[in-house]
């Protein structure tokens, strides 16, 4: 099968026209991520020399997906995924969970599409001692922890408060970020870990760990009218976009207790065109903020203004393809740029594309953009 090449540049089109181009491009392609049989989408859907291929499942990537195909359907679109079949095999399978993060993220969930299912999921993942079951909430592992606390909340505003353990978890979720948010409002990875790995983790965090956190200080604010949680969005949110690159890219790594990036690469599509507007829109919306030209950059940034000069982009495939990266030279080097950036950076001619893109991509890209 001949593979379609990356296009160049096209001229920019109003803002509005380009994230509706993208949503309609996302619903497409979540079609030919999904498995019927399972009623679940893949892991990955990579290029072969095949073709375009289906790698995996993944119940995670199906959740954040249902979430943007739901915000789809209200901005009065027909999702071209049936929705409630698929929730239906994910609250079945509750019980199976096997991490706090996941956890939370049914609750968002079923907060968000089917409320009157919040109480039954709740009980079922036994969710009111999550963090001390699982792995992810003993090591306080940033991501995981944001999504759990994002779920809490989201169950608190549509009106399970009283749910059994609920303000309990909320407050321990909220401790661990906060201790592992460094003095500018960058998160590093987790909160416990061995040395030399787990110190290195400890301190730098992804840009992952930066988005999740600040979505879930907007949500307790809003849910519990909390003062606190939003300064710490509303900090995160400004310090990210302190850190955005001159093309408009949202590097990988960061530094918590300076405040600094300290790894460039790889830069995935998916922060650009979802992640870093659905952060920016929470702390906004729940402060009163304008980061629209933050986001707008960003979006520049798949069209074509990043370093090789490609849209990332791909209509014939209704994708947009994951990441540039750097390919390693050295083990040894590769870890230090993780603590030490380079001046200089890494020469362009070594930069390369990764030709796969992931459903809860396209998901986020829908939760981020339908209907504004």
């Amino acid at each position: 099968m001949q593979m379609e090449v990356l296009t160049r540049p096209e001229p920019a089109q109003p803002i509005e026209q380009r994230t509706r181009e993208l949503c309609d491009l996302a619903a497409a392609g979540l079609v030919q991520m999904f498995d019927q049989k399972d009623q679940l989408f893949c892991h990955t859907f990579t290029r072969t020399p095949q073709g375009m291929e289906r790698q995996g499942l993944s119940p995670r990537y199906t959740m954040m997906t249902l979430l943007g195909l739901h915000r789809y359907e209200r901005s009065d679109h027909r999702p071209p995924v049936a929705i409630a079949p698929v929730l239906d095999k994910l609250c079945r399978d509750a019980s199976r969970l096997n991490g706090a993060g996941d956890i939370g993220l049914l609750l968002w969930v079923c907060a968000e599409l089917a409320p009157n299912r919040v109480r039954e999921v709740y009980e079922n993942c036994k969710a009111g001692d999550a963090l001390s079951r699982f792995e992810d909430g003993r090591q306080g592992r940033t991501m995981e922890v944001a999504w759990y606390l994002t779920g809490l909340a989201a169950c608190c505003s549509c009106g399970y408060s009283d749910l059994p353990g609920l303000m309990e978890q909320i407050a321990a979720a909220r401790s661990i970020l906060k201790s592992n948010c460094g003095p500018t409002g960058v998160y590093g990875h987790h909160s416990h870990g061995g040395f030399p790995r787990g110190y290195i983790r400890r301190r730098i965090g992804s840009f992952a760990d930066q988005v999740y956190p600040t979505i879930a200080m907007a949500g307790v604010s809003q849910a519990l009218s909390d003062t606190d949680a939003l300064e710490m969005a509303l900090r995160t949110a400004r310090k990210m976009c302190e850190l955005q690159g001159p093309m408009g890219e949202w590097s990988w790594h960061y530094d918590a207790p300076s405040g600094k990036v300290v790894n460039r690469y790889p830069v995935y599509s998916v922060h650009q065109h979802a992640m870093a507007p659905m952060m920016l829109f929470a702390a906004g919306e729940a402060g009163g903020c304008d980061f629209n030209h933050a986001i707008v950059k960003g979006l520049d940034w798949i069209g074509g203004k990043n370093e090789l000069h490609r849209n990332f982009i791909e209509p014939s495939l209704s994708l947009v393809w994951r990441c540039i990266y750097l390919p390693p030279k050295n083990g040894y080097v590769d870890a230090a740029r993780r603590l030490f950036l380079s001046e200089n950076g890494p020469t362009h001619m070594r930069l390369r594309i990764r030709y796969e893109c992931r459903p809860y991509e396209l998901g986020w890209l829908l939760y981020a953009f339908a209907g504004r």
